[in-house]
């Protein structure tokens, strides 16, 4: 590889980090990213039968102990569903990662949508459902329940949660494949995306946010090119510390064969319901992600939790409306205080001291070495 291509190379990365640090203002629930607004977090996404109807849960706000009011009233909430787009079941690899494979990605869109506005106390301000036929069968309310991912950082902590119940015959054209996914937007603009459970959790994902299903493949496709390209190059290295910042990319940001899949979650009566077949609130996402591939959340459900893992939610659901668990008593959140700020410029201080006595430094010393050649070049004459 020719110096330039390796400079341009080394470019991208700095950039793509700069791009990657700036767009983590959304983020889903294990990101340790703070919010800038957290009412536009989504959290969890939930679809599951009961009897002749759809269960849809949709939770966003993380980490939820504050009493109301909340920052709710500015958003809008909405899950979308494609019942068009052909599926298919037979790569056993994705069936097991993705519960299926969108035939046609580009052509994804919402054949019927579920569109939510929220009061500030957490309750339904305003609700549509384009393209659902009998939308006054549908059944639905919000509230603050407990946060249902099963996951020691959010045990003892609330959600703000979005259930209803679909009618089989509310969904235009009587389908047996899903394909959904759920966003936040503000002003028409997407804040948060999510589809597969814990996919835009991971790091290498976390892009995908203000992205479209339809736009997600392309993306994917091209940021993997890139990194490929750093990686590759990083690892044809032969200095120590380009080897390691190969390796930290390998286990952090360096997208995998199998990633190149837009987000969606996919439900089939074909199977039985239960992740990756859409997602029931007892699923333990973060063993059975781990099982086929994306293992970060059950390493660190073993770091912040106890010996044996919990496998199950730390409150028991309902088996009747609205499934999750009452909430936690209300208490002050209290967030990090801290700033790392004077400590980066207290740094930053010091460096530009050193670097100004070092150029002090070679400046008398270049001043005394001239003097001395003057006086030589003079007394040689």
């Amino acid at each position: 590889m020719a110096p330039n291509s390796r400079l341009a190379l080394l470019l991208v990365l700095l950039l793509w980090l700069g791009v990657s640090t700036t767009n983590t203002i959304a983020s889903d629930h294990a990101d340790p990213t703070r919010l800038l607004a957290p009412e536009s977090n989504i959290t969890d996404l939930f679809l599951f039968p009961d009897g002749d109807r759809m269960t849809l849960i949709f939770n966003v706000r993380r980490a939820l102990l504050n009493p109301p009011p909340y920052n709710l009233a500015s958003f809008v909430y909405r899950v979308d569903f494609d019942l068009k787009t052909p599926v298919s079941f037979e790569d056993a690899a994705n069936r097991a990662r993705y519960g299926g494979t969108v035939l046609t990605t580009d052509s994804i869109a919402p054949t019927a949508s579920v569109v939510l506005r929220l009061k500030n106390d957490a309750t339904i301000d305003k609700v549509e459902f384009p393209g659902f036929t009998a939308p006054e069968t549908i059944r639905y309310e919000a509230m603050v329940r407990d946060d249902p991912f099963n996951f020691p950082r959010f045990y003892k902590r609330n959600a703000v949660t979005m259930v209803l119940s679909i009618p089989r015959a509310a969904f235009p054209g009587n389908p047996s494949d899903f394909i959904l996914w759920g966003g936040t937007y503000r002003n028409g603009e997407k804040i948060d995306h999510v589809g597969r459970s814990i996919r835009t959790q991971l790091p290498r994902f976390g892009f995908l946010n203000t992205l479209e299903p339809k736009a997600q493949k392309a993306a994917l496709e091209d940021r993997k090119g890139t990194l490929d390209d750093i990686y590759n190059f990083l690892r044809g290295n032969r200095e120590w510390w380009s080897q390691a910042l190969a390796e930290f990319m390998e286990f952090t940001v360096l997208l995998r064969k199998y990633d190149v899949e837009p987000d969606v979650m996919i439900y089939s009566d074909r199977f039985p319901v239960g992740y990756p077949n859409g997602r029931l609130l007892t699923d333990d996402v973060v063993a059975q992600t781990c099982a086929f591939g994306d293992c970060l959340l059950q390493e660190l459900s073993f770091i912040e939790g106890d010996f044996p893992r919990s496998t199950t939610n730390d409150k028991p659901f309902l088996s009747v409306w609205p499934y999750e668990a009452p909430p936690w008593p209300s208490a002050k959140e209290t967030p990090p205080t801290g700033s790392i700020w004077p400590y980066a410029i207290g740094l930053l201080v010091a460096i530009g001291l050193v670097f100004w006595l070092i150029g002090e430094a070679l400046r008398f010393l270049i001043k005394r070495l001239w003097r001395l050649w003057t006086r030589f070049v003079i007394s040689a004459h």
